[in-house]
């Protein structure tokens, strides 16, 4: 049976979500790729110990994550089962629910029907009483949000959820949803979005300033952007990355020549600041404190700790800053 370091929580910082109670560390750890039956099991299972054994306690999930749709939390559920059942007081699991997960009417978007019979679902491939952070995980524009929002309350007075986020929002959306969580009297804590500093979405949709506004917490994934905000595509397109092996969510037709020498600025400015240029990426995302937890993903325990260097990086100078923004503007 695996015993946790006794030293894990020493070097992380544990940011406070919003106004509420809850914290989440700096790092967490997405179980987006590399988690499903195409995975090695053993290498997800040290992909976890590691990050728990430095201080990351958030994992974070969906319905749908694989492949197959639910292999990512079957997954994780063992893990917890066969390691980490005695710690699991001091992990935070959360899933999210809103693509599209089995046939038929009543399997996507975000309808009371849905919401709750997949969270039924996921807590008995996870194998837990509960979890931490119940999602939708996106907005719904044919389903009333009073409906979508009273299922996510419906989820934690169950006892089911402990508290509900929402992922993919914009602002006008948050707001409303933040309204109608306030009237039920339920903690709607985070928001869950891609952000990167070559994706500002969030900045161009008022989510961000919304979240800031309401005092909630904003947990951002894809913070390397699929990759590009590291070292592998400086010269060109490895054979076995992610394009090549995948090609889901990273297009090669996305790697232009403009873009690689975005890239290859920033990592200059990157090996200027002594960094990685994924350590900078990651590092950027925490720059202004209104980010609560970066969600990082990997394919072995050896990036976990390497994206963990980045927390111990230097902050940024108000010309670096200029220098990123236009970079990736060009």
């Amino acid at each position: 049976m695996y015993t946790a370091n006794p030293n894990r929580y020493d070097n992380m910082v544990y940011n406070r979500c919003g106004c509420s109670g809850l914290k989440l560390p700096e790092v967490s750890l997405g179980l987006w790729h590399n988690f499903g039956d195409t995975g090695v099991y053993e290498n997800m299972k040290k992909m976890v110990l590691t990050a728990f054994d430095h201080g990351i306690t958030h994992f974070d999930l969906a319905n749908n994550y694989g492949p197959e749709p639910g292999s990512a939390e079957r997954n994780f559920g063992k893990i917890m089962k066969e390691e980490l059942t005695p710690y699991r007081d001091e992990i935070l699991v959360s899933t999210k629910a809103g693509y599209g997960m089995w046939d038929g009417p009543y399997g996507d978007w975000g309808s009371r029907k849905y919401l709750l019979a997949s969270l039924d679902r996921s807590l008995e491939r996870l194998g837990l009483d509960y979890v931490d952070i119940y999602y939708h995980h996106r907005m719904d524009p044919n389903t009333p949000l009073e409906e979508t929002m009273g299922a996510l309350a419906q989820a934690v007075r169950s006892g089911k959820a402990l508290y509900a986020g929402v992922s993919n929002y914009d602002g006008p959306t948050l707001e409303k949803a933040c309204r109608i969580m306030e009237d039920l009297n339920c903690p709607l804590v985070i928001n869950q979005n891609s952000y990167n500093i070559f994706n500002r979405t969030i900045e161009k949709n008022g989510l961000k300033e919304t979240a800031v506004r309401e005092k909630k917490g904003i947990i951002c994934f894809s913070p390397l952007a699929q990759g590009t905000l590291t070292d592998r595509y400086l010269n060109g397109i490895p054979a076995d990355s992610r394009v090549r092996t995948d090609g889901r969510f990273l297009k090669e037709s996305s790697l232009t020549e403009e873009k690689l020498h975005q890239i290859r600025a920033l990592n200059d400015l990157a090996l200027q600041r002594g960094e990685k240029l994924s350590q900078m990426a990651l590092k950027w995302i925490l720059k202004d404190g209104q980010v609560t937890s970066v969600l990082i993903g990997a394919s072995r325990p050896e990036q976990i700790l390497d994206n963990l260097k980045a927390m111990e990086g230097a902050g940024f100078t108000e010309e670096e800053l200029a220098l990123i923004d236009a970079i990736s503007a060009q």
